[in-house]
């Protein structure tokens, strides 16, 4: 099959956003735009064929819902092929199959299905870390509303775990794809010390110097192999939610592995991930590492 993104819509404000950031994803990429509506059924006794009148109307929503994706992404991306499809099922498990294949899955970060305070919608965080292909969830009241300017830098956060090198290779192509600054955030935290703190200062400092040297040493080879790659380093001590949330505000795009080293084996989506994708100002890419089942 042809290299393409998919995108997953339902005409919702959030969705939009999603479709806009996905048409320029495949521009960028060279790839064609997959946009896919899937009717979700009402429930039993609402089965398709059971009232003829409610199906046509449902039919042609949709239809429509896939017209508007399409025009919107054309005019965000002009040159770009566009593909649309209808689907009848759940949502997450559409887009599950969806992304089997697919170089990339764009997403809302809420739908019309989601309550009004929730701040992640459930498809978004059904495939977030449970697909291959990394998962771009779209986010930020200003992205969605369309009043964002381009900051022209990217932010990954990164720990030395298998799972924060596939974030850093997905955040490297993807800085030198558009041009962009990247920010590689490195954030630490030694367990917690109830008293006594004062005393471990050269422990502290140790700790510190070590973290740099792992910093350093992880990043080196993806300098390397993209030096037209302009690379801010931070280390810091921090929490690493808080560390790329403020981070966020400046970024178009913060980049994260779906587990890390603080996360139990068992996780599908680590607490930093997680994190993230609940706080983040910008559009958040969860990246999964090779062969992470």
């Amino acid at each position: 099959m042809t290299a393409h993104v998919v995108v997953g819509t339902d005409g919702s404000p959030s969705a939009d956003a999603a479709v806009g950031w996905a048409a320029q994803d495949a521009a960028r990429r060279g790839c064609v735009l997959r946009i896919v509506h899937v009717r979700e059924a009402w429930g039993r006794g609402a089965e398709s064929g059971t009232h003829p009148g409610f199906d046509d109307s449902q039919a042609e929503e949709a239809r429509n819902v896939l017209d508007a994706a399409k025009d919107l992404a054309r005019g965000r991306a002009p040159g770009v092929t566009v593909e649309t499809s209808l689907e009848a099922g759940k949502s997450a498990e559409v887009l599950r199959r969806e992304a089997e294949d697919a170089e990339q899955v764009v997403v809302g970060s809420r739908g019309r299905g989601g309550f009004a305070g929730l701040l992640l919608g459930s498809v978004s965080l059904a495939l977030a870390g449970h697909v291959a292909a990394p998962v771009v969830v779209v986010r930020g009241k200003d992205v969605v509303e369309g009043d964002r300017e381009t900051r022209g830098e990217i932010v990954v956060g990164f720990d030395g775990s298998p799972e924060s090198e596939a974030a850093l290779e997905y955040a490297f192509q993807e800085a030198s794809r558009r041009g962009a600054r990247l920010r590689a955030l490195h954030a630490w935290q030694l367990p917690v010390l109830t008293t006594g703190i004062a005393a471990y200062t050269p422990l502290i400092e140790d700790v510190s110097d070590g973290e740099r040297r792992l910093a350093a040493e992880t990043l080196a080879p993806w300098r390397e192999k993209y030096p037209q790659v302009e690379v801010e380093e931070k280390v810091f001590y921090a929490h690493p939610v808080f560390a790329l949330g403020e981070a966020s505000a400046a970024a178009d795009l913060v980049v994260v592995g779906s587990r890390g080293l603080g996360g139990f084996g068992s996780a599908v989506l680590g607490s930093v991930s997680h994190g993230v994708l609940h706080h983040a100002d910008c559009p958040v890419a969860v990246v999964r590492a090779r062969g992470e089942g």
